[in-house]
């Protein structure tokens, strides 16, 4: 998951305000910052925005914001704002592991076998039946 990939980069820049070697502080901080910025980029192009509604608009704005903090954190080598994201970046990949759950505990209780739907669907609560299907991914 894209989300693992992040988390493991920042860990990594966070790791890297313990090394005495400034030369291999900066770089370690702005390789890790870089390639968490392009998973983020990555998985803001990957929103399906004409399908995704209201969550597709959020998730939107808050990649924006991650990309634009950890920018910042670059530029300064912040070690507060890095271990911010790193926060926010965990929520969001525990989030999607219980709806992802709970879309596969669904449809083993229906019947379906989770290899039998090939489609990237996130399944959301609806005002009439309780589940709805909200696709987010092109």
């Amino acid at each position: 998951m894209l989300y693992d990939g992040a988390i493991r980069f920042l860990g990594a820049a966070l790791r890297a305000f313990e090394h005495d070697d400034p030369l291999d502080f900066n770089l370690t901080v702005h390789t890790n910052i870089t390639k968490t910025q392009e998973i983020i980029r990555e998985l803001n192009h990957a929103l399906d925005l004409e399908n995704g509604g209201e969550l597709g608009q959020s998730l939107t704005s808050l990649y924006y914001y991650f990309d634009q903090r950890l920018q910042e954190a670059n530029i300064k080598k912040d070690r507060a704002i890095i271990e911010e994201i790193l926060s926010r970046i965990s929520e969001l990949r525990d989030a999607w592991s219980e709806s992802l759950e709970k879309q596969k505990n669904l449809k083993q209780q229906a019947g379906l076998s989770p290899e039998k739907n090939n489609s990237q669907v996130i399944s959301e609560p609806s005002e009439t039946d309780g589940q709805t299907s909200l696709s987010l991914l092109g």
